[in-house]
């Protein structure tokens, strides 16, 4: 496979604390070595912040998963519900482990795929723990922080 994409950011979301419900966003601000201004996981205050870790400062999940997921499991996840801050399409996101890329002027680089958990089905109440398995996003550092925007171009770096 190519490593040569050029997607597009479609949404952004935050939430202020655990639990609370996912906010879009027409712009945010992605503060180097640390995540997106006002989220929940830059604020330490998300289910997971007692179990800090660097690639959690920015998490993804593409457009064609949630697809995915409603065409062969009937279950129709909208990004905010994805739980996931940016949603993506055109991005091979699980391509990226390892690997830099630009979402508008801001740098990432693709930390660890995302896991599935049971805390999400819990929260939504809907059964998306075995159809989000190797589709649920992809955990990223920000190497370069500013502002991001829908309608973004995101390409490798």
């Amino acid at each position: 496979m190519s490593h040569d994409f050029s997607g597009v950011l479609l949404a952004i979301h935050v939430a202020r604390e655990a639990s609370a419900p996912m906010e879009e966003l027409d712009a945010a601000r992605l503060i180097e070595g640390v995540g997106i201004e006002g989220d929940r996981y830059a604020t330490a205050r998300g289910t997971y912040s007692n179990k800090p870790h660097a690639d959690r400062q920015v998490t993804l999940i593409e457009m064609e998963a949630l697809d995915a997921v409603a065409r062969d499991y009937g279950v129709s996840l909208a990004p905010h519900e994805s739980r996931r801050n940016l949603t993506t399409a055109g991005v091979p996101l699980n391509h990226l482990v390892g690997r830099e890329f630009r979402v508008g002027d801001v740098l990432l680089v693709g930390g660890r795929l995302n896991v599935p958990c049971q805390y999400l089905e819990d929260l939504l109440g809907k059964k998306v723990f075995k159809p989000l398995i190797h589709r649920s996003g992809l955990n990223c550092r920000i190497l370069k922080g500013g502002t991001i925007r829908p309608g973004d171009r995101i390409v490798p770096a």
